[in-house]
């Protein structure tokens, strides 16, 4: 068993990492506060371009944009994994990665390409080692991430698109719901619309399906609206916008989530060590009480042994 000393060096050295991590913690609550800020600041522009496409739904078909150029049988799939520069995160990076290996397999089952981007130092390296070619890495897109990044980044993939480079996007990064809660989820980016035609009819708060809600939505516009110039052309100015949105915050709230995994992570890595620190302080009391109970015992006994 270890002695007093070991266990004194034992009880500092928990004592700074509790230090590093009550640090870390405070860091990283200061920046999901200043995230959920973003995200919230984000949301009304959002679900305002959501609201006016989804009004404008019904003239999809008509709008010639490569952006809603929908294949029956896609054979190439650009899949962008979002994950972190950086660790010490909890479950954050393996959970999205767990869910991008599994969406790769269900393609390649499928006999689909698949063509991997990763957002991320943990999910560039997680590739590498279980052998899954990436295109593309980038490094650069962290918690102080700009617009102007989420826009370029927007281009280049409407553009491969667009070409031909490919024939869906997906975009594979936690979503956030409230403070409490955060999922890693699959989000189909391009084309746009796709995934409705094959949603399953869900009842709106009320009691509609979300094709009537919608259909009662159009009309609304229709009546309420007067568009300038027509309304072909304004949705399809607006569909790189929708993208440009849909992108920025999947990275936004990715990137939230992650400082939310990290205060989490570290809060619960400080009670640890406040628990160790605890446990072991309790322990060298005991061996410190029994090593001067065995002094003052050999001291009796020689004063005894004298007498």
């Amino acid at each position: 068993m270890a002695g007093t000393k070991e266990i004194k060096k034992r009880i500092s050295s928990v004592k700074n990492i509790k230090k590093i991590t009550h640090t870390m913690e405070m860091v990283a609550a200061a920046k999901s506060r200043r995230m959920m800020n973003r995200v919230q600041g984000a949301k009304p522009y959002g679900e305002k371009m959501e609201e006016i496409l989804a009004g404008l739904e019904h003239l999809a078909g008509t709008v010639e944009s490569p952006l809603v150029d929908r294949k029956d049988n896609p054979k190439k799939y650009l899949l962008l994994v979002v994950t972190a520069n950086r660790g010490l995160c909890g479950g954050y990076n393996s959970n999205v990665l767990k869910l991008a290996r599994f969406r790769i397999l269900e393609l390649q089952n499928q006999g689909k390409e698949v063509e991997v981007q990763v957002i991320g130092k943990k999910g560039a390296s997680y590739f590498r080692f279980i052998k899954v070619p990436v295109a593309q890495t980038y490094l650069d897109i962290d918690d102080a991430f700009s617009l102007d990044q989420s826009h370029r980044l927007g281009k280049y993939l409407m553009d491969r698109f667009a070409s031909g480079g490919c024939d869906a996007v997906e975009v594979i990064s936690t979503v956030y719901y409230n403070s409490a809660t955060q999922l890693p989820e699959v989000k189909q980016m391009l084309p746009i619309g796709q995934e409705s035609s094959t949603e399953r009819p869900t009842l709106h708060p009320s009691g509609k399906t979300k094709e009537e809600s919608a259909e009662k939505k159009e009309e609304g516009y229709r009546q309420n609206m007067i568009f300038q110039p027509d309304p072909e052309t304004i949705i399809e100015k607006l569909l790189p916008h929708l993208v440009q949105t849909v992108l920025f915050r999947s990275i936004l709230e990715a990137v939230t989530a992650e400082q939310i995994y990290r205060r989490v992570a570290m809060k619960a890595a400080n009670d640890a060590a406040g628990d160790m620190n605890k446990s072991l302080t309790q322990l060298y009391n005991r061996k410190r009480q029994a090593s001067i109970t065995q002094e003052l015992a050999e001291i009796v006994s020689g004063a005894d042994a004298i007498a």
